[in-house]
Parts: structure tokens; sequence; C-alpha cells
């Protein structure tokens, strides 16, 4: 189950791709350095093909495709091999779309009439957006209270600083952060880098979930 690899992975590369010719070293660097997952996002003129190239040339990758926006988006992105949709947002149409053709969705919440509608839509598991400069870690565990059943995916403001204390609490399921694959980094072509920081952000996991 996606969801499951999510949770095992523990930190989701969120990944923006400029360049398709990109997508192959970043896929190797992203599964040597230990953390065999992309959430790319669809807001680049490259994005649909970086998540074809990545599925076709990497299968153990699990990729999938974020800040997707529309019903289009769903199916070309997963026409082109992604494995779950992250959205910012929860669009009630794109969620139920994505039920109904058992596609794996993680919209994003911000508060408890968002996880309200997840539950609706038979959803355990929402992304958290933005996180930090939504409150954080705290407004987390004020949310996950009266929703026992709810997991979270953080993301926005995640780093390699205050990664741990998001994964130390066993509501959350998966962080994603993009230090460790930023955009500066892709355009320089310093995968050997990248490798390195996601090598320290897959350490990060084993020590918080040992």
């Amino acid at each position: 189950m996606v969801l499951k690899e999510i949770e095992k992975i523990g930190i989701i590369p969120v990944v923006v791709l400029d360049r398709v010719e990109d997508a192959l070293p970043l896929a190797k660097a992203l599964i040597e350095g230990g953390l065999p997952c992309a959430e790319v996002t669809f807001r680049t003129a490259a994005a649909e093909e970086a998540i074809r190239v990545m599925s076709e040339n990497f299968p153990e990758l699990l990729v999938g495709a974020g800040t997707v926006l529309t019903t289009d988006q769903v199916d070309r992105a997963v026409a082109a091999g992604a494995k779950f949709i992250v959205s910012p947002g929860l669009n009630p149409r794109i969620v139920k779309y994505c039920v109904e053709k058992g596609i794996v969705i993680v919209p994003g919440c911000a508060n408890p009439s968002d996880i309200e509608q997840a539950l609706e839509n038979g959803l355990e598991v929402v992304k958290f957006f933005p996180a930090e400069a939504i409150g954080g870690l705290k407004l987390i565990k004020a949310m996950a209270a009266p929703y026992v059943g709810v997991k979270f995916m953080p993301t926005g403001g995640i780093n390699a600083v205050n990664v741990r204390e998001y994964l130390a609490y066993d509501r959350i399921v998966a962080c994603g952060g993009s230090w460790m694959v930023s955009g500066k980094l892709i355009k320089e072509g310093k995968f050997d880098e990248i490798t390195e920081l996601v090598k320290e952000a897959a350490q990060i996991v084993k020590e918080c979930r040992a």
C-alpha cells in the first residue's frame, strides 16, 4: 500500500523540476541516499515528463505528483506513472474524483473543517500545509485530539533542524521537505551533494523511528 510505503520512508522529498534531463540523476540520488520517493510538483512544464522518466527507469522509486489542482492534472500525472496525488488544499471535486478511481490522494488540510471533508471522503491521511506558517506541530496536536483516526503529512517550512520533532509524534505519517533537493542544487547539477543531504535525512528518520 502506497501510504504504508510513504510512512516507511518518513521524509518525502518535494521536488521542483524545470528540466526533464534532471529527472534521472535526481532519481538516482534519492535512491542511493535512502529516500526512494519523490513528490514532483506539477507546477512546471517538465513535471509530467519527469514523472514518466523517473517511473519508467526506476520502478523502485515511489513517484507522486504534488500541487495537483485539476482532475486533468490527476489523469496526466497517473498516466505518467504517479502512484499518489498531493494537493495544497482540499478541493472536494478532486478528492472525490481520486477516491472513485482508487487513486491515493493526500489533500492539504489546515483546519478542522478541511479534516471533516477528508473524513467524509473516507481519507485518514491528510497533508498539513503550510505547516510551520500556520502553527506547526502545536496545531497538529490540537487538531489530532478530536480526530483520533487521522494522520498527518506536514509540509512547508520543514527542514533538517525541525523535522525531528515532527517525526517523533506518532500521528505523523511522513514529512514533506525540499531542503535536500533544492532547486539551486538541481540547477547546478550537484547530485552528489543531494545524495549526501538525502543520506542525512534518511538517517534522521532511522534515529527518530528506531
